[in-house]
């Protein structure tokens, strides 16, 4: 109901109504059948209890009813017991031998057995009882026979008169019964709940849908707005986000708007002030002074960095981690820095679980392999920038990893700063937060800020782990 627009409230009582609809009309068809069926059987015990009249006293036998004697050879083999063997019956003939006692009324005996085409009939499931009188049996029989869909008739030999034929079948046969609806009532009551159920399953994928959508919108090719087909609330859900993303990117505009004027602005008194410490004869006096300049444009440009990641300007591209990791390194190499590609640890990519085997496969490829991934490169290299900065300032030396998955791709830096607790780490990807050491060193404490915002724009993370010498900065995008 919900892709006609209606709301959930509409939706749901229409719903509620068409399962009530659909309930009455299962229940009036099971009902109708079984009253149906229920004088079907009780007019075939009837007639059965009017046969016995007409076989043992020789009343007129039901309207319905063919009565006709065995031909004389059928006579004698009926006499002899090879009943199959009797002329006109079907082949194959089951036999279903059911002899009824006299009773105290005076009536005769009845031998009977029953002819069918296709089953034999449990006379022990006939229930009685000790003063049952022998045309209640026969009549329970007769409604036996009309229980199942079968073409049944009846030889039968009262006292020690003739073999007869006893035809009934527009009484008990298949013919006879009547039309029942009890299985197109299953069949519609199970349409009507896989309707039902397909509707509110469609109506709750629309809605987890768009919480999926909304749970990647920072990732890589999040969408900027969301479009969504379903009931009213829905729509509604979905214009709002839109009216909330649209403020939140105008803001972020702003903001970059403003750092980017202020960081022009204070370029030109940071650059007198930078003329004007070079005449500082003390050189102590002009070191300090010029690395207060620096630490006050760099504040500036790192939350203009956050604040560019936050709006995901750059445009993805296909590029080749491993030839941006391997650059990177040989960059800092070349500055005389400790940092090192990981050696003799050949990428190893996970492979997916086979049909036969819980145990994912895994294939060690050559270090000169390409892993391509889709993704913002400058992005990328300004994260990875920040992680091995943060090694060297806080460790004394990064050894960088690179591992590659069927869906995503790591890239671990590792240093020998000694031990620390990662819950204090993981404090630190806050805005301006800065370790017990960072007096000692440069830094504006968004570096981590940027590295996850980068790996969440990827659909990654960036998390910490425990190395042997040191911690280990663990940095995961998503591979396409």
């Amino acid at each position: 109901m919900s892709r006609w627009g209606l709301s959930l409230r509409d939706s749901g009582a229409l719903l509620m109504f068409a399962a009530m609809a659909a309930g009455l009309l299962v229940a009036t068809m099971w009902g109708v059948t079984q009253a149906r069926w229920s004088s079907y059987l009780t007019q075939a015990e009837r007639n059965g209890t009017l046969l016995y009249n007409t076989l043992s006293r020789g009343a007129t036998a039901p309207e319905g009813i063919i009565i006709t004697p065995l031909a004389a050879q059928d006579q004698a083999l009926a006499e002899a017991g090879e009943f199959s063997r009797i002329s006109g019956l079907p082949r194959p003939a089951y036999l279903t031998i059911a002899p009824i006692l006299p009773d105290a009324t005076g009536g005769a005996g009845l031998s009977l057995v029953v002819v069918s085409d296709d089953l034999q009939y449990r006379v022990a499931d006939l229930v009685t009882h000790p003063r049952q009188r022998p045309e209640e049996t026969l009549g329970q029989l007769t409604r036996l026979m009309a229980r199942y869909c079968s073409q049944p008739l009846i030889l039968a030999k009262p006292g020690n008169g003739q073999w007869l034929r006893v035809q009934g079948g527009d009484l008990w046969g298949c013919a006879a019964a009547p039309t029942d609806l009890r299985l197109p009532a299953i069949a519609l009551g199970l349409f009507a709940a896989a309707v039902i159920f397909t509707l509110v399953s469609d109506t709750a994928a629309r809605f987890a849908g768009f919480a999926r959508a909304l749970g990647t919108r920072r990732q890589l090719g999040g969408p900027e707005s969301y479009e969504a087909e379903g009931p009213a609330e829905l729509r509604a859900i979905v214009d709002a986000v839109n009216t909330y993303l649209e403020t939140e990117r105008q803001r972020l505009e702003e903001r970059a708007v403003v750092l980017s004027g202020v960081s022009h602005d204070l370029g030109t008194p940071a650059t007198r002030l930078r003329l004007r410490s070079a005449l500082i004869e003390d050189a102590e006096l002009r070191a300090r002074l010029e690395t207060d300049i620096d630490r006050m444009t760099g504040i500036i440009e790192s939350v203009l960095t956050l604040t560019r990641a936050e709006l995901n300007v750059e445009e993805p591209r296909e590029l080749s981690l491993g030839a941006l990791v391997e650059a990177l390194v040989d960059d800092y190499q070349d500055m005389g820095h400790p940092v090192s590609l990981a050696e003799g640890a050949p990428v190893t990519v996970q492979g997916g679980r086979s049909l036969f085997s819980s145990r994912r496969s895994s294939q060690v490829i050559a270090g000169e392999h390409r892993i391509i991934v889709t993704a913002r490169p400058v992005s990328i290299q300004r994260a990875l920038s920040n992680l091995i900065d943060n090694a060297l300032k806080y460790g004394r030396r990064a050894v960088v990893r690179l591992e590659a998955g069927v869906d995503m791709a790591t890239i671990s830096v590792e240093d020998e700063g000694g031990r620390r607790p990662l819950e204090e780490i993981e404090a630190l990807m806050a805005p301006f937060r800065r370790g017990e050491n960072a007096r000692f060193t440069d830094g504006t404490g968004l570096g981590l800020s940027i590295v996850s915002t980068i790996a969440m724009m990827h659909g990654g993370e960036l998390r910490f782990e425990t190395a042997p010498h040191g911690l280990r900065a663990v940095f995961t995008i998503r591979r396409a």
